[in-house]
């Protein structure tokens, strides 16, 4: 069985972690998880412990001192992840690293689904979430975030020449590779659109959108639900947009 190792950034999350969920599937998965407490202010570190406790060769816990931002924990924990086992092939097995969001507004028993996907197509680095509202499907998403996030997704999509639907679903997992394991190496120039920014050095580390596009897989989730106390206000998205002129400066104008 491959090695999988989930980060999940943690900021102020004590009153919205659901403990019982992570424990549940920890019980039924071998699935590995580093949880980076990004500066809480609030007992996050206390519920953190108390899911690692009884599982301790399964959870790990980082603390940062301050708020970093969640482009940062993310690297963090990766980085950690890589740092300590996540990569090492044995006997063949390729190990996965991913990050997924503390809230679980994608359910945990997705992750054996992106699995299934590698298992199926070898030649993928990645898959990705994708948050599409089709019949079957629960996908709950406020109307303005969705309509937001069409407009900022389209932006995306023609600045990366990628036709990708939805960049910013916090369920990813990479297959660990000499491209992949690179776009960790620096930190991330953005605080809330890494993932665009992930993508942009994978294009420029594989030489073109065209070549990335088949190493990429867009999974459509079978549940999503936006949970309340989301970190991310409305004038993160104008932000977001700045932030994408700033990635195509830096990384596609060349290509």
């Amino acid at each position: 069985m491959p090695q999988v190792v989930i980060v999940v950034p943690c900021y102020n999350e004590a009153l919205r972690l659901p403990v019982v969920q992570f424990q549940e599937f920890l019980g039924k998965s071998r699935v590995r998880f580093v949880f980076v407490d990004d500066g809480s202010r609030d007992n996050t570190i206390e519920r953190l412990e108390e899911l690692r406790r009884g599982n301790e060769d399964r959870v790990t816990v980082l603390q940062s001192p301050r708020n970093q931002g969640k482009a940062a924990a993310v690297r963090q924990g990766v980085t950690f992840a890589l740092e300590h086992g996540a990569g090492q092939v044995d006997n063949q097995v390729e190990d996965y690293v991913g990050y997924w969001d503390a809230d679980l507004a994608t359910p945990l028993d997705a992750i054996p689904q992106f699995m299934s996907v590698f298992r199926g197509k070898p030649g993928l680095d990645m898959v990705f979430g994708s948050r599409v509202k089709l019949l079957g499907r629960h996908v709950e998403r406020r109307a303005s975030r969705h309509y937001l996030g069409r407009v900022f997704a389209t932006v995306v999509s023609i600045m990366l020449r990628l036709p990708i639907y939805d960049t910013q679903c916090g369920a990813k997992i990479f297959r660990v590779s000499p491209e992949t394991r690179d776009l960790w190496a620096e930190p991330f120039r953005t605080k809330w659109i890494f993932d665009v920014e992930l993508l942009a050095r994978y294009i420029r580390r594989v030489g073109s959108s065209d070549s990335a596009a088949q190493r990429i897989y867009e999974f459509p989730l079978d549940a999503w639900q936006d949970v309340g106390g989301s970190k991310v206000k409305a004038l993160d998205f104008l932000i977001a947009f700045r932030d994408v002129l700033r990635i195509y400066w830096k990384y596609m104008r060349t290509i």
